[in-house]
């Protein structure tokens, strides 16, 4: 084995007694190319090395490979440590749901406060909403202070007359429409042509029509 396989294979030993926990070729790879630079056929020689002579483990299941390390050096646990081992990971599980809970909350904190106007910006709204509401103000005391109001009973007079020159204009609209139509009944032209001989213009040729009431 040449020096750069040797420090490879050193590295991956150091790695899997210090983690001590199974991992596949592509596992050890992934985790040590980028420290170390390794390649992964490097790896794979070096672990099915590292296998033959016995200083890790080697498993195979289906057409994986799983390597670990030796559990021989490493002293035997009792019942009682395996217990205080558990209780730990479970006090470490709820602190590390209670850290994670925390980030939350202040992720969410951290959003709304980026979202929100920062005090320039507010300044800067309520001067413009002052300007606005002042431009309002001035408008309401000149409408307040216009001679020219209309009564509510000037306002009915109004409308009242104004329905009633509506349904004038629809009657005698209507008068004219049945009198035309009883004229081109016996007239050998067409509708157009009689308008335009007898010169009458229609509301249509003002491009006007007649309001709803």
């Amino acid at each position: 084995m040449s020096k750069k396989d040797s420090e490879c294979a050193g590295i991956i030993l150091a790695y899997l007694n210090e983690k001590n926990r199974p991992y596949s070729v592509q596992d050890v790879f992934g985790n040590l190319q980028k420290q170390h630079g390794l390649g992964k056929t490097a790896v794979m020689k070096a672990m099915e090395h590292l296998a033959q002579e016995g200083k890790i483990k080697e498993k195979v299941y289906g057409k994986q490979k799983i390597y670990f390390a030796d559990q021989s050096q490493f002293p035997d646990v009792g019942e009682s440590e395996l217990r205080d081992l558990d209780s730990r990971i479970t006090e470490l599980g709820a602190q590390v749901q209670s850290v994670s809970q925390s980030c939350r909350q202040m992720d969410a904190e951290l959003k709304e406060l980026t979202s929100s106007l920062t005090t320039a910006e507010m300044m800067s709204q309520i001067q413009e909403l002052k300007a606005e509401c002042e431009g309002y103000r001035e408008r309401l005391l000149k409408i307040k202070s216009a001679s020219n109001h209309i009564t509510p009973e000037e306002r009915e007079k109004v409308c009242k007359q104004r329905s009633l020159h509506v349904k004038e204009w629809k009657k005698r609209k209507r008068l004219a429409t049945d009198m035309m139509d009883a004229i081109l009944e016996g007239y050998p032209k067409s509708k157009k042509q009689f308008l335009e001989e007898v010169g009458v213009e229609t509301d249509e040729d003002h491009k006007v029509t007649v309001p709803n009431i």
